[in-house]
């Protein structure tokens, strides 16, 4: 799947991949995640300034899903990933979180680190396929917890999450 940096303009596209791709949520109990607003316009374009969002594409160049990205702890986190429902289960979520691993390698970052649902079968499972492991209490950084704790706030439940790293080769 190709990839290329997000762009401002794309802000209301990748607004509708999250709310498409946050449906999904529903299906397995979690409708407050479902329910969520997307990103704010201005956000998707700080992002896409700073370099730090990438666009999945199909052949006309539309996005079919994104990832952004800050740094957490001097690693590249993965603060959100979304795919379009009819472009999940083929690669595209891979190649997103390729992409930042090429990122990260590039501006030696150590790690890639995310936070993730660890009984959605998309989620936890998967990162586990791409290589993330899950991190123990004693590894989690000042920054990663600040994460966690704001995703608290936010009315995530913190026994449902896990705190993941893909190690990078440097």
């Amino acid at each position: 799947m190709a990839t290329r940096a997000s762009r401002s303009e794309d802000g209301p596209t990748l607004q509708e991949i999250e709310r498409l791709a946050a449906e999904r949520f529903g299906d397995v109990g979690l409708a407050h995640v479902a329910d969520d607003e997307p990103f704010a316009i201005e956000t998707l374009s700080e992002y896409a300034a700073s370099g730090r969002g990438w666009v999945a594409v199909d052949d006309l160049d539309q996005p079919v899903g994104y990832v952004l990205v800050d740094d957490v702890d001097g690693n590249a986190h993965v603060e959100q990933v979304s795919v379009r429902p009819e472009y999940q289960g083929i690669g595209v979520g891979r190649s997103l979180i390729e992409r930042v691993r090429a990122w990260a390698v590039h501006a030696g970052k150590p790690a890639v680190t995310l936070t993730t649902f660890k009984d959605v079968a998309w989620n936890q499972p998967l990162y586990e396929h791409l290589g993330f492991r899950v991190l123990r209490e004693d590894e989690i950084g000042p920054g990663l917890t600040a994460v966690r704790d704001a995703e608290v706030a936010h009315g995530l439940d913190p026994t449902t999450r896990v705190c993941m790293r893909l190690d990078l080769e440097s």
